[in-house]
């Protein structure tokens, strides 16, 4: 979805993406999609680029956005527990801020 906005003047670029790199991106988002959609279901660790480490089971892949989902922690979800409750939580990864995906 594109948003239209009207500015008085002419708009300043603050970032251009270099053509090389931009498809470089594209195809390593390519290749991320095809990785988690053929293992999808599969139990997997994967690694940010900040150092967070998550396990869960690999979902979904769409628009570059790897979804995980992730067993119920206390860390994410403070109290006791809820009788009959979803086991996990779906948390969403960007792909290009994923360092390393590993099946476990």
């Amino acid at each position: 979805m594109s948003l239209q906005y009207s500015a008085q003047g002419a708009p300043t670029s603050l970032y251009q993406c270099d053509s090389n790199l931009h498809q470089a991106l594209k195809s390593v988002r390519d290749h991320m999609h095809g990785l988690c959609a053929q293992h999808a279901g599969k139990l997997a660790r994967v690694e940010t680029l900040d150092g967070e480490v998550f396990e869960g089971h690999l979902m979904h892949c769409d628009r570059g956005i790897m979804y995980l989902n992730v067993p119920d922690t206390r860390a994410f979800f403070p109290g006791p527990p809820v009788p009959f409750a979803n086991p996990g939580f779906v948390l969403p990864l960007v792909l290009f801020n994923l360092l390393t995906i590993s099946l476990l």
